[in-house]
């Protein structure tokens, strides 16, 4: 599914020499390595100001700590997406409230987002999932018309573009009151183990934020707020600033990928609806972080088996809506009936998406997707 040894052998001595530095001047905590990142970071996304932190989670959970959230306040979050969007709302004390998603985009929209509007909403959070961004001009509008707070989970998209209809553009995790991103290894910009970061214009809220990410302290030793430990270490760091001059040609490598499969899979007939391919809106490029078919009339599972038979990894991101995990089930509400969530969780089948992939490797997952069809598993 990813080939991060391939990728690594492309800049090793770019990293090599990032990481050794670290060592030789033994800041591993802070320091320039982190300073250095969180400065191009932020010039990379257009000037908004970054904060890094420990990972994506921590992201997450610090933005909502820094916006002074009460329990009992609601927080609406898509039911399509990964646990820790939703999971960071609970661990606080407050209540997620699931909405469904767009069935083509697999992104929540301002129309999911109005139905579940209560007199406790305080927040959004809108994934850009899968390495697209949500349609965002008119979630920030309803955001604002509402006084919420927006929290864009940025985990699977950085790197991508929104435009605006007055033409202008802005990078995904900018446009909401904090955005939040991970550098797991496999995602678009990973270091080699855990780290994240949070964006926010307002420079208040960045001080805070940091003081979050840092025990609540502003001065050593000295605690203001009840924060966290959650730091980005210099060695990673160092990595992801190596891999961040790398992003936008990876971003790319991506799309181009993406564009093969689909064009390929165009040999199906729309009509037969067994096999749907990823749907780009205008208003965002996108960067792939998954290339995610729909497989309709119940027959994911078996392509599935079909391709690892033949030594062909895919994967299903997600297998189960978070209104059905049982970790929600006593502290959530869902706003809508879900059925688009639950039908996803169904048919979606992530196939091999990385940097390094190149056409024959692609046309031996093509093949087999499309032998499987033929043969009329």
């Amino acid at each position: 599914m990813v080939d991060l040894r391939g990728q690594y052998l492309k800049i090793k001595d770019e990293v090599d020499a990032a990481m050794q530095a670290v060592v030789d001047g033994t800041s591993f905590i802070g320091g320039k390595a982190v300073a250095d990142f969180a400065e191009h970071l932020s010039r990379y996304v257009g000037g908004c100001p970054a904060v890094t932190c420990a990972n994506g989670t921590d992201a997450l959970q610090i933005a909502l700590m820094a916006l002074g959230l009460k329990p009992g306040d609601e927080v609406i979050v898509p039911a399509f997406t990964y646990v820790a969007s939703a999971e960071v709302i609970g661990l606080l004390g407050l209540t997620p409230v699931m909405v469904d998603v767009d069935p083509r985009t697999f992104n929540v929209t301002v129309d999911n987002i109005s139905r579940a509007l209560t007199d406790k909403t305080k927040a959004i959070i809108p994934v850009h999932l899968f390495g697209q961004s949500c349609d965002m001009e008119p979630i920030l509008r309803f955001a604002d018309e509402h006084q919420l707070y927006v929290i864009e989970d940025n985990a699977q998209a950085i790197g991508a573009e929104y435009t605006f209809a007055d033409g202008h553009k802005a990078k995904t995790g900018t446009m909401g009151t904090v955005g939040c991103t991970s550098f797991f290894p496999s995602k678009n910009l990973g270091c080699f183990g855990d780290g994240g970061a949070m964006f926010a214009h307002d420079e208040t809220l960045c001080e805070r934020l940091r003081m979050i990410a840092n025990h609540g302290q502003r001065v050593k030793y000295h605690h203001d707020i009840i924060g966290c430990n959650s730091r980005l270490d210099a060695l990673q760091a160092a990595v992801l600033d190596v891999k961040l001059r790398h992003l936008d040609d990876y971003c790319s490598a991506r799309r181009q990928a993406a564009h093969y499969y689909t064009e390929r899979f165009k040999a199906f007939d729309p009509e037969e609806a067994c096999l749907l391919t990823p749907v780009e809106l205008p208003q965002s490029t996108h960067v792939y972080h998954q290339y995610t078919l729909q497989v309709l009339d119940g027959r994911r599972d078996a392509l599935k088996a079909w391709l690892a038979e033949r030594g062909i990894p895919s994967m299903v991101y997600y297998p189960l809506p978070l209104q059905e995990q049982e970790a929600f089930k006593k502290i959530a509400r869902a706003a809508e009936p879900l059925t688009v969530s639950k039908r996803l969780a169904g048919s979606v089948l992530s196939l091999p998406m990385h940097t390094e992939l190149t056409r024959e490797m692609q046309d031996r997952v093509i093949d087999a997707v499309i032998e499987f069809f033929k043969h009329g598993r």
